[in-house]
């Protein structure tokens, strides 16, 4: 059944709730599996079966006018090329595109040069007694790979990334505040493309400069320069900001678990599985919203058309009923198919990229840094309503 009840409150924009969201995720999926928040005006549901279902379910719960509560509700027009908020059938076409280049394949030849990165920003700190996970090596080195397969100089990197970052941040406690007028337009990618459009290249912004194909209308094509300035803004923000969250996770979990961390030092060959664990049990976007086309049931209760729902993937990927004891850390958890890169038609294009970087980081870290601890007074959580981790974790190291 629904609540408001004082004693079970969920609300994403709560600093105390979203310092550690998993207490307040289990009471939902225990007492109140659709859940109604009246301040913000949304639905939540917490089960992973209702989430699986939901995410999967395009028709009834659509993305064409926002995947965040506070952009749904802000009725804004998306630019297309923004396809983590479009629906079929312009989806279909923008997302195939993508889908060319973002293929396991492409992306696991890449591992070479992030060894490389990972290696340039690990190597000066040895023997220096500590680093960052985020400043040091999560923020840096995945902007590094956007701006390699981009081909952004590396010199306007950082600005790209904090531009991105920065469109992500909420006040402490307050929803995103959204207008036409600040949403994202791609203009700081303009120089780029306008200079690969006279001088292509072996990446990504000249394959969509180029690419031909069939638009919704049957029309053979190319992408118009507002669509690929949209694209690129989309890939690079995407790309960057969640397994920069990943790679933090993964220095505060495996400090919070010290004889896991040894077996991955010893054996690196579970690192691969360690970091599926890792994306299941810290997933660095906890929630997806959803407009809701029809009346629907859920529970006993129903969600009328018009709404807005919320699927907890954050809470799902712990339901106890998918997961056995789903709040315990374990690397040597079968995770088997879960929702952190989400399900159905939207399904994360660059999972193969952040598994390979989360792989790759934590092996390279492992392997100069066997032993860390947190500085948990400096450690602090990036105050944002859509992605969830740290926007600093300095820790020691012998």
């Amino acid at each position: 059944m629904t609540t408001t009840r004082d004693d079970v409150y969920y609300d994403p924009y709560d600093i105390g709730i979203n310092s550690d969201p998993y207490p307040v995720y289990r009471r939902l999926r225990e007492e109140t599996p659709l859940y109604y928040n009246e301040t913000h005006d949304f639905y939540a549901l917490s089960r992973f079966a209702d989430v699986e279902r939901g995410l999967v379910d395009n028709k009834t719960y659509i993305s064409g006018r926002g995947a965040i509560v506070e952009l749904i509700r802000a009725g804004i027009e998306m630019p297309p090329g923004v396809i983590i908020f479009e629906d079929p059938p312009i989806h279909t076409m923008h997302r195939s595109l993508l889908a060319r280049v973002f293929t396991p394949k492409k992306m696991n030849a890449l591992e070479p040069q992030i060894r490389e990165f990972c290696a340039q920003s690990l190597d000066p700190l040895v023997g220096a007694g500590g680093f960052d996970f985020v400043r040091d090596l999560g923020a840096p080195m995945p902007m590094r790979v956007i701006g390699m397969l981009l081909g952004i100089p590396e010199a306007d990197q950082d600005a790209i990334r904090d531009q991105a970052d920065a469109q992500l941040r909420t006040k402490p406690g307050k929803p995103m505040r959204y207008s036409e007028e600040q949403f994202v337009t791609g203009e700081a990618f303009a120089d780029y493309i306008d200079w690969r459009a006279d001088h292509p290249s072996d990446d990504l912004m000249t394959e969509m400069l180029h690419a031909e194909f069939e638009d919704e209308t049957g029309t053979t094509r190319k992408l118009t320069r507002e669509e690929v300035l949209t694209y690129v803004t989309v890939v690079a923000g995407a790309g960057s900001e969640t397994t920069t969250k990943l790679i933090g996770w993964a220095g505060k979990v495996l400090a919070d678990h010290p004889d896991q961390r040894r077996e991955l030092v010893e054996d690196r060959s579970l690192v691969p599985n360690a970091i599926e664990e890792l994306l299941r049990y810290e997933p660095p976007a906890p929630h997806v919203a959803r407009y809701v086309t029809k009346d629907v049931e859920h529970h006993g209760e129903t969600v009328a058309e018009g709404s807005v729902v919320m699927f907890l993937i954050g809470s799902a990927n712990r339901d106890d009923r998918r997961f056995p004891e789903g709040d315990r850390f374990d690397i040597h958890r079968e995770v088997g198919p879960g929702l952190t890169f989400g399900y159905g038609i939207h399904f994360c294009l660059g999972a193969a990229l952040a598994r390979l970087e989360g792989r790759v980081a934590l092996d390279e870290i492992l392997q100069r840094f066997p032993e860390w601890e947190v500085d948990r007074g400096a450690a602090r959580i990036a105050p944002t309503s859509t992605v969830r981790g740290f926007e600093t974790l300095p820790v020691t190291t012998p």
